[in-house]
């Protein structure tokens, strides 16, 4: 058995410190990432980053505080996560009611072909 060539993904143990996350992996690997990669958790507290669970066997970490999920596989392509669109579009929708433009256009359409 070639063993340079066999690579177990999966996450045994994580640690998390106030600049990055550290993943210890199955095949002896240990990968890190920065903290900022992840603006959830980079935002959150540090009891909010300590309070994680491994899921999928090893495949990946949840925050489930904060609604965060980080893949082995975005850890070792070095995926970071994108921050949303600025609050300007939940400021808009806010103004025409909460529903996106495209919806209040279809219920006005609707209503002026019933009558």
């Amino acid at each position: 058995m070639n063993t340079a060539g066999s690579s177990d993904r999966r996450i045994q143990d994580v640690r998390v410190t106030e600049d990055e996350i550290i993943a210890y992996l199955a095949d002896g690997r240990v990968i890190s990432v920065p903290l900022a990669w992840s603006w959830r958790l980079s935002e959150a507290t540090a009891a909010q980053r300590a309070n994680f669970r491994i899921i999928g066997s090893g495949q990946g970490l949840h925050w489930p505080e904060i609604d965060e999920d980080i893949s082995v596989e975005g850890m070792l392509h070095g995926v970071p996560a994108r921050r949303p669109k600025s609050s300007i579009t939940a400021t808009v929708r806010a103004a025409r009611g909460g529903a996106p433009p495209n919806k209040r256009m279809q219920q006005t359409r609707k209503r002026a072909s019933r009558g």
